[in-house]
């Protein structure tokens, strides 16, 4: 991003500015100046989506490391009526009017990092408020897992600069803080690096091809040390979810887990629809299978 930010200059703001609708109103135009500056153009926001915030009652975020397996669990429940799956929007990550930025992200992360978080971290936002029908969203990834497992990497590593990681920062800081983008769950796949490597391999993305085996190990450390060792902030509850088992396995731990994950808010919202507070049995997904 080019719009510089600074401590004080977000408190001026913030002061003169109480309201969502202008935080609206400023990432719309850090995108304007993203774009007369880079000539990628960011996602236009609705100012009305961004004041009102997500409808939908309960969100819940799928977190690993690459090749956890989070769009199989996506996958699984999207077989819900319920529930409404929203994938991390990889296809605009890497057609951005022609320009594949996943590509030279991971091609020359000197170069082109920041500005592809700066880009994944306005297209999450536009998940984190998107509004949805079901009373279940589930959401691949989150703004949390990008700011402390991705952005930390590459900061960590030297791939993005003092400057750029505090810009980084100061942004997410003033989106979480003053946009609706509250979770209520976390699923965490978790997996070890060697079984993500030989996945990685097997399922040959071109983009994916040339990532380093320390760049999943290191991620892989940093979701341990946000999701299991808490050293940074936990937006909400976590589940833990073995995810080394082959596909087979892995579906009967999503059956085994259904109510953890969902269930018990879809009755709770069956319930509230019916006007009634006694406990309805768990709602049957009527087009899950087997």
């Amino acid at each position: 991003s080019i719009l510089l930010g600074s401590e004080w200059l977000i408190q001026s703001f913030i002061q003169l500015w109480r309201g969502s609708y202008y935080y609206g109103v400023l990432l719309t135009e850090q995108a304007q100046v993203h774009t007369r500056f880079t000539r990628i153009e960011l996602p236009k926001y609705s100012l009305e989506m961004l004041e009102k915030g997500p409808k939908a009652k309960f969100t819940v975020c799928v977190e690993g490391n690459i090749g956890s397996g989070k769009s199989t669990l996506l996958e699984h429940f999207s077989k819900f009526d319920d529930v409404e799956v929203l994938q991390e929007p990889v296809e605009k990550w890497r057609d951005v009017r022609g320009c594949n930025l996943l590509d030279l992200m991971y091609k020359d992360p000197c170069r082109w990092a920041h500005t592809f978080q700066a880009y994944v971290q306005m297209t999450m936002l536009e998940l984190h408020l998107q509004s949805t029908q079901a009373p279940v969203k589930l959401i691949e990834r989150s703004l949390y897992s990008a700011r402390y497992c991705f952005v930390e990497n590459l900061y960590k590593g030297g791939k993005m600069s003092s400057a750029e990681y505090s810009v980084y920062c100061e942004w997410y800081k003033m989106i979480t803080q003053h946009l609706n983008v509250n979770i209520d769950l976390i699923v965490y796949l978790k997996t070890d690096p060697k079984k993500l490597y030989k996945r990685i391999k097997e399922r040959s993305r071109s983009e994916e091809q040339a990532i380093p085996f320390q760049y999943l190990e290191a991620l892989h450390n940093l979701h341990e040390g946000w999701l299991t060792e808490k050293k940074y902030p936990l937006p909400a509850p976590v589940l833990v979810l073995d995810a080394n088992d082959n596909l087979s396995t892995m579906y009967k731990k999503f059956e085994e887990h259904t109510s953890d994950i969902l269930c018990q808010k879809l009755v709770e919202q069956r319930s509230s629809d019916l006007g009634t507070t006694g406990i309805l049995p768990p709602p049957s997904p009527l087009k899950a299978v087997n």
